[in-house]
This record gives structure tokens, C-alpha cells and sequence, in this order.
């Protein structure tokens, strides 16, 4: 039978309860006294690369030792019942570690590196740390496979792509103001269903007949969604 397609839209809210904090705001956005955009930009690697790698280093040392939440696993349960797409904001691999099996980063990914002059040549470098002096094949410096502010999101048409074919959506744990997550949704057909899962109403929200907004944290918010969305399926 033909399996309906689900895409899950998912950002920094979905890795907050395994413990992955997000930089978006207040004291929260400094990391050792230093902007995130400060170790986040081509300019910071240029000016400091020694800071800017060991920023990303420090986030893979932590990415090591914290575990999927039950909403990562629960997201993955619906594969048996729908084809599954993920497209994430995130850098972690909690998805993958959860158990989805077709997840694409748009923001890259912590576990992978790269250099400026080939950056198409990826390399899998797991947790370990990017040194100074770590060289990619063209002798190049390498740096996390990151998209850093003022980067192009290059996987953004492939992300478009996919929320086209979509016959629900889930978004959790990213703001539905914010870019890329804005335009995704207007890829999406208008009368797909939608459900939206952040313990927060997210500004300028729009309450639309196919939206179902669940004000609740990734893990209860998710688990209730996917109850719902197994349910129908066994039910069709």
C-alpha cells in the first residue's frame, strides 16, 4: 500500500532535553565571553581559527556524551508506518543516534569536516577534535562542515524539494518566524496538515484550519503527535 510521506521540520528545541543548549538568546548566546557570531562567521576562522575550532570542538566533546531524547526516537518510529523525512537546523546527529534514517542537515554537520577550497570533499571525523594543522587532501586547513552566519544554505533547494512531496508536516522546536523554516512551509501543498510542537506560541502565528499547535516540550509534544499519527495510520 502506498505509504503517505511525512516531513519533520526540527531545530535547536528538539536537542534541548538531551541536554544541547541553544545560542539564540541572552547570556545564553556567549561562549566564553565571546558572541556566537563572533565564532561563528568566515571572518572569526579567518581572524582566529584556533577559537572558532575550538568552539565547534567543545560542542562535539559535548554531542559524545548525551543521548537522544525520547522525541528523536519517537520521530523515528513513524518510518515504520510512513515514509519519513527529516530536514534539521541542527548540527548534531541525535537524529540518526534516534533511529530517522533520512535526515538532512541544512546547517551541516558537527561529525564532518571540510576545507574553504574544496568544500564539497567531506570528511566523516566523528567526535574527535579539528586541530590547527589538520590538513584536508588540497593541504588546506580544515573546519567544520558548519554553515556559519553569512555562508549560503546549499542544501536549501534539496530541503525545498522534499517539504513539496510532503503529505503532513511536524515542526518542532524552531520557530516558525525564522529562516529557512518560514519558506519551507510555503513549499508545502495548502491543504497538508500541519503540527506544530513548541512549549512557546511562536510570534506572529497564524491559527489556520490545518494547523494543530501543540504547546508542549519536543519530548510530551512529540509523543503526542506521532500516538496520533500511528493511530491513523492503522486505522486507513
Amino acid at each position: 500500500k502506498n505509504m503517505k510521506k511525512i516531513v519533520v521540520l526540527s531545530g535547536a528545541g528538539v536537542s534541548k532535553e538531551s541536554g544541547i543548549e541553544t545560542f539564540r538568546s541572552g547570556k545564553e548566546a556567549l561562549w566564553n565571553n565571546h558572541q556566537i557570531k563572533d565564532v561563528a562567521t568566515p571572518q572569526a576562522f579567518v581572524k582566529d581559527p584556533e577559537l572558532v575550532l575550538e568552539f565547534y570542538n567543545e560542542r562535539r566533546r559535548l554531542l559524545k556524551n548525551v543521548q537522544p531524547n525520547q522525541a528523536h526516537i519517537d520521530l523515528s518510529s513513524l518510518e515504520d508506518y510512513y515514509k519519513v523525512n527529516v530536514i534539521t537546523q541542527n548540527v548534531d546527529d541525535l537524529h540518526e543516534r534516534g533511529g530517522s534514517s533520512n535526515v538532512l542537515h541544512i546547517h551541516g554537520e558537527l561529525t564532518k569536516a571540510k576545507t574553504n577550497l574544496s568544500p564539497d570533499k567531506i570528511y566523516e571525523i566523528g567526535y574527535d577534535d579539528i586541530n590547527i594543522g589538520d590538513l584536508g587532501e588540497d593541504n588546506v586547513q580544515l573546519r567544520p562542515d558548519v554553515v556559519w552566519f553569512g555562508e549560503s544554505v546549499s542544501k536549501m533547494s534539496e530541503a525545498e524539494r522534499i517539504a513539496k512531496s510532503a503529505d503532513i508536516l511536524i515542526i518542532v522546536g524552531t520557530s516558525l518566524g525564522v529562516y529557512p523554516a518560514a519558506g519551507l512551509i510555503n513549499c508545502v501543498a495548502y491543504d497538508v496538515p500541519i503540527y506544530l510542537v513548541d512549549p512557546n506560541v511562536p510570534e506572529g502565528m497564524i491559527f489556520q484550519d490545518r494547523l494543530t499547535f501543540i504547546q508542549k516540550p519536543a519530548t510530551e509534544g512529540v509523543a503526542e503527535v506521532v500516538g496520533e499519527l500511528i493511530k491513523k495510520a492503522l486505522e486507513e
